[in-house]
């Protein structure tokens, strides 16, 4: 399976990589700091729109770079590789990535969303989740989706050999559903409003409490061997966190010109399916993972070996973002 090749590909890059090395920013000889954006987290956005990263960044050594994260495996490729040193990802799949070698820490909250529920067609025969069985579902594997779909399953008593999941990335998965090459979808956000304002289907299992946070996570040797340049990246994030609250209408025109979707559908996401009111990362967020990982163990994406309650309290550190947020 994909996830397999994934985890395979993470060991490889764990063991290829030194901390000396990895998160160093070196390209060519000069050092560039490199961020992701994604339509799932509204912030970026604003930031890579504003220009407030490179605001941060203009007296310092360091230029700026962008890259596009579909999703959280994306994100974490980036991670794995050292392409990034600060990527989004949701909270249960940053945990993935640090359990099995990748060197990161979640240093700040993006958003704590309701961002991903489980979507057929209005005239499908799906209506709960025990419908499921036997049926496609399109989900990105080790994305938050993903995570929330194999919850839900075991809310049914189904586990994933009682459905073919098709490993679609996030706007893939959409329009495999419309075009009816699978029965459902674990949706995410915008592409999920979308569908629910757009097109005639139904989200027909929501559990807000299966949704992980939206976390910021960046390479231990970045924090280790730049940490102005962290706290550059992290006041530039409080910056645009504070201006989107400030700012929803404006925010939303940006979320809807990135991704290409519509003012309603930005709206949805934006002003009610997303909390961007507590960015560190603290207890709860701590909490949310402990609760979750198990389900790491049980389908195999860590080995057993791994102490995931180690693996989190490595992985969540409240002390990166605190004096900037707090300060």
């Amino acid at each position: 399976m994909n996830r397999r090749a994934f985890l395979g590909a993470t060991g490889a890059a764990a063991a290829s990589l030194t901390a000396g090395c990895i998160g160093s920013g070196i390209v060519g000889g000069s050092r560039s700091v490199t961020l992701d954006y994604a339509y799932y987290n509204p912030v970026s956005l604003v930031l890579r729109e504003k220009g407030w990263v490179e605001d941060e960044f203009a007296d310092s050594d360091a230029s700026v770079e962008w890259v596009l994260s579909l999703g959280s495996n994306q994100a974490n490729q980036y991670s794995q590789s050292g392409e990034a040193q600060a990527a989004s990802t949701a909270g249960i799949a940053a945990l993935m990535a640090r359990s099995n070698g990748v060197p990161i820490r979640t240093g700040y909250i993006y958003s704590r969303p309701e961002w991903t529920a489980l979507v057929a067609k209005s005239s499908s025969d799906i209506s709960e989740v025990a419908d499921l069985e036997g049926k496609s579902v399109a989900a990105t594997l080790g994305t938050d989706p993903h995570f929330f779909l194999l919850q839900a399953l075991d809310t049914a008593g189904l586990s994933e050999s009682d459905v073919d999941i098709v490993d679609l990335q996030h706007p893939e998965g959409q329009d495999a559903l419309l075009q009816d090459e699978v029965d459902a979808w674990a949706g995410l956000d915008p592409h999920m409003a979308e569908l629910q304002l757009e097109h005639d289907v139904d989200l027909f299992f929501r559990r807000p409490a299966f949704n992980t946070n939206g976390t910021l996570n960046f390479l231990d040797g970045f924090v280790q061997n730049h940490p102005e340049d962290v706290n550059r990246v992290l006041r530039a994030y409080e910056r645009g966190r504070k201006w989107a609250i400030e700012n929803p209408e404006e925010t939303v025109s940006i979320l809807a010109n990135a991704s290409e979707m519509s003012k309603p559908v930005a709206r949805k996401v934006f002003t009610d399916r997303t909390d961007l009111s507590a960015p560190i990362p603290g207890d709860q967020h701590h909490s949310l993972l402990s609760d979750l990982a198990p389900i790491l163990h049980e389908k195999g994406f860590v080995d057993s070996s791994v102490d995931l309650q180690a693996a989190i309290d490595e992985l969540v550190r409240p002390s990166i973002a605190e004096p900037v947020v707090n300060g």
